[in-house]
């Protein structure tokens, strides 16, 4: 069984290259590094709700739908 943290890695992942788009262009659309955005998306960090609401916006994507 996959974490929540390990899921969240994943799904971020999946999302940002389905949208096409690069962790440097994902960091620039939430504000956030784009050091913070590669360690999310190996599990080494566990975001705060306003992250993770930044990334489901810029993803166009519910917060819901980032971390199931």
């Amino acid at each position: 069984m996959l974490t929540l943290m390990a899921t969240l890695a994943k799904r971020l992942k999946e999302l940002r290259k389905k949208k096409k788009l690069t962790q440097l262009e994902l960091a620039q659309k939430t504000g956030l590094s784009h050091a913070y955005i590669g360690r999310l998306e190996i599990g080494r960090h566990d975001p705060q709700l306003s992250t993770l609401k930044k990334l489901a916006k810029a993803l166009k994507v519910t917060v819901a739908e980032l971390v199931k």
